[in-house]
């Protein structure tokens, strides 16, 4: 494990060297979201507070998260000519984000629901909507976009041969490719074969693997991701921090301490903030030491891009650290 020192010091440095071309490719969506004491359980009805619609999906937030940071972002996608999707563009355009690779159609914008109780969890359900008609033939029109970056990030909110497609087209370019797998869905070996970098949660990880996995046991973690064919893999573990797997070697990265409001959407800051270190040269251990602060902080604040702060922000609260 990599003490708070040394990791506030890599962080302030992955920062100070973020700039280079990032595109993600997939989801946009807009998250309604609720408040409550705690979450019902199956067959239950719990009382809330007002709904917010607040700007999110996976891969918008991971957009925003680069190019708050400083990275130079694309993101390619769908959204509904509704009021959702002005929602949505706004944001991404507030922050930065080139949105020449989004198309508005028909169908109505990509939408979560989020309920969220007091200790700041939450659960959600995706629907598609726009999302959906992000297809392949939709991604090799904007192959352009994806050839121009250093790297590519993608998740599993898009369909399956849109991901196929972008990564083929990252991995012949020699553009770098990471791959969140969630949500949870069955892939194919070819997609998985394209990935350079995978991101995933214990749970995921079961999933892939085919068998639970003791993470303590750094012997059999170093073997499951053998067996699934990886060098580099980033598993997350919520409030106990991150493992770096770099071509056999573990790092551990622990969480900042702040005070929770909201963990929605930090999942996907860790993974816009690794994705813009990744592109400016760093290595995944060092990217993980920023996108640990990033995530962290997206905590501290209601919603996704909503609770995101900006790099000066981030760079104040390192600085704090160091006091």
């Amino acid at each position: 494990m990599k003490n708070s020192k040394d990791i506030v010091a890599t962080a302030q440095q992955v920062l100070s060297s973020i700039g280079a071309p990032v595109t993600v490719m997939g989801s946009i969506n807009a998250d309604l979201t609720v408040e409550t004491e705690r979450l019902p359980r199956p067959g239950e009805t719990v009382i809330g507070g007002p709904v917010v619609t607040l700007p999110g999906g996976k891969s918008a937030n991971q957009a925003v998260t680069c190019s708050l940071l400083g990275a130079k972002t694309k993101l390619i996608g769908a959204l509904g000519n509704d009021s959702h999707g002005d929602l949505l563009l706004d944001s991404l355009n507030k922050a930065g984000v080139d949105t020449a690779g989004i198309r508005r159609c028909e169908e109505p914008s990509g939408s979560t629901m989020i309920t969220v109780d007091a200790a700041g969890e939450n659960t959600i359900v995706y629907s598609a909507g726009a999302n959906a008609l992000v297809n392949a033939d939709f991604v090799r029109e904007e192959s352009q976009i994806i050839t121009s970056a250093k790297i590519l990030g993608l998740c599993l909110e898009a369909p399956l041969d849109a991901v196929e497609e972008a990564a083929r087209i990252a991995h012949d370019a020699g553009v770098q490719v990471v791959l969140n797998f969630s949500p949870i869905t069955q892939v194919p070996e070819s997609l998985l074969k394209l990935v350079d970098v995978l991101i995933v949660n214990q749970h995921e990880l079961a999933v892939l693997g085919g068998q639970e996995i003791d993470v303590t046991n750094l012997d059999e973690l170093r073997k499951a991701v053998a067996d699934l064919g990886f060098e580099q893999v980033v598993l997350t573990l919520g409030g106990s921090g991150s493992l770096v797997l770099d071509s056999g070697e573990v790092t551990r990265i622990p969480i900042f301490e702040v005070d929770t409001v909201d963990t929605t959407g930090a999942g996907d800051s860790f993974m816009g903030s690794l994705l813009s270190a990744l592109a400016a040269g760093c290595s995944l251990s060092e990217g993980a030491c920023l996108a640990a602060a990033v995530s962290s902080l997206a905590t501290v604040r209601m919603g996704a891009q909503s609770s995101y702060w900006s790099a000066r922000e981030v760079r104040d609260f390192l600085s704090q650290q160091t006091r």
